[in-house]
């Protein structure tokens, strides 16, 4: 007789791992509380579907926060495996000019999980949309919610992938860890990573710049820098060059109330390089447009100068190169939860052993964003969860 899996959440690791399942040996069953599976993964989509990162595998690992805990997971299904498996679906991809993969572009992010279903349909999975677990009567019997009527259901093997905190119109609400916490299990409070940081603008300055893209820089938190771009807002900043740095970031904000990142506005050029280049200007009448000229500055690299910087500081060749190098910023906050791309915290990664089986709830496995890890965008969130489910189906296909 086939044992039975109850797989709980219908995100992207519930996807792969259903896909995965080896449905000779057991009966699989999906578990979503929404009527349709990938809410998030489609929402995740609307700007493209960053699928993974075609950064190489040993420098991919380490953009995790931490990553010691994926490495088996990774190694044995990393994004290479990923890109050739997502291929074979009929899914065919490409590296855009930021080094992330996407779907080609005849792929929607619909047809991508169409892809998904057909093969969990060809896989046997059971689908029950509507089933919104209420938490544990036992460890091996689940309570759900559907059409207002509470059912326990057994399973011999259950694996969690309830997702994070973000996005509560897909479903992600995070209100799962009061369940887990009956069970003793440590929980770390869900914060936001990935998101947009507050910047206490003055003088109304935010509204001269809001909506506006500063880009090829790289920015600086702590002895760690990325390159990317930024976009200001009314609110700060957000973009790929700082959301590397959200865990850096968050641990400043928690020590003293406020965090600062330096933008280096011209990366490829060193500060002797740009103080030649400043002192070669002779003409100070039309200083500005020369230094605009001369170190081919954006109006928006000179709004900013010009207004965190004091009239004497701007005409000197050695603060103002320092400034161009090293521009500094101080974040206040972090945007709401519910306005981040992802979530840290959730379950302790000392909760699971290295199958992602709980120690205290034996045959019961959580995976995802559910877990305490911090992913930067650019399809790392997605490949973490792609590779902790196919490790899960692989582990139990092998029991």
């Amino acid at each position: 007789m086939k044992k039975s899996i109850s797989i709980i959440g219908g995100g992207a690791s519930a996807l792969i791992l259903g896909c995965e399942l080896n449905s000779e040996k057991y009966d699989i069953t999906i578990y979503e509380k929404n009527n349709a599976l990938g809410r998030k993964f489609l929402v995740a989509g609307d700007g493209g579907l960053n699928l993974t990162h075609s950064q190489n595998p040993a420098n991919f690992i380490k953009q995790y926060t931490p990553y010691t805990f994926l490495q088996n997971a990774f190694t044995n299904f990393n994004n290479s495996h990923f890109i050739t498996w997502i291929n074979n679906l009929g899914v065919k991809t490409f590296v855009g000019s930021s080094a992330r993969v996407f779907p080609k572009k005849e792929y929607k992010p619909i047809d991508v999980l169409n892809a998904l279903l057909i093969k969990l349909k060809n896989n046997n999975v059971a689908l029950k949309y509507k089933y919104e677990w209420k938490g544990f009567l036992t460890s091996t019997t689940l309570i759900f919610e559907n059409n207002n009527k509470l059912l326990e259901i057994n399973s011999d093997y259950t694996i969690f992938c309830l997702g994070g905190a973000s996005w509560q119109v897909t479903g992600s609400s995070g209100n799962w860890t009061n369940y887990f916490a009956q069970k003793n299990i440590t929980i770390q409070p869900f914060k936001a990573s990935n998101c947009a940081f507050k910047i206490n603008w003055a003088n109304n300055f935010s509204a001269k710049i809001e909506g506006k893209l500063l880009k090829n820089i790289s920015l600086m938190c702590n002895t760690t820098t990325h390159f990317g771009e930024i976009v200001f807002t009314k609110f700060g900043i957000e973009g790929s060059g700082v959301y590397p740095l959200s865990p850096l970031i968050r641990e400043q904000l928690e020590q003293t109330k406020q965090a600062q990142i330096y933008i280096d506005f011209k990366p490829t050029l060193t500060i002797e390089k740009i103080i030649e280049k400043i002192s070669s200007i002779v003409n100070n009448k039309h200083f500005t447009q020369n230094l605009k000229t001369t170190l081919n500055l954006t109006p928006l690299h000179l709004q900013l100068l010009k207004h965190f910087l004091s009239k004497d500081d701007f005409f000197n060749p050695a603060l103002l190169a320092q400034h161009i190098k090293k521009f500094n910023l101080n974040i206040d906050a972090l945007a709401p939860i519910d306005e981040a791309i992802s979530t840290v915290g959730g379950i302790c990664l000392t909760e699971i052993n290295s199958n992602f089986e709980l120690y205290k709830l034996k045959n019961n496995f959580v995976i995802g964003e559910m877990l305490n890890y911090d992913a930067p965008t650019g399809g790392y969130l997605l490949q973490s969860c792609f590779s902790m489910g196919k490790y899960v189906a692989d582990y139990l296909n092998n029991k």
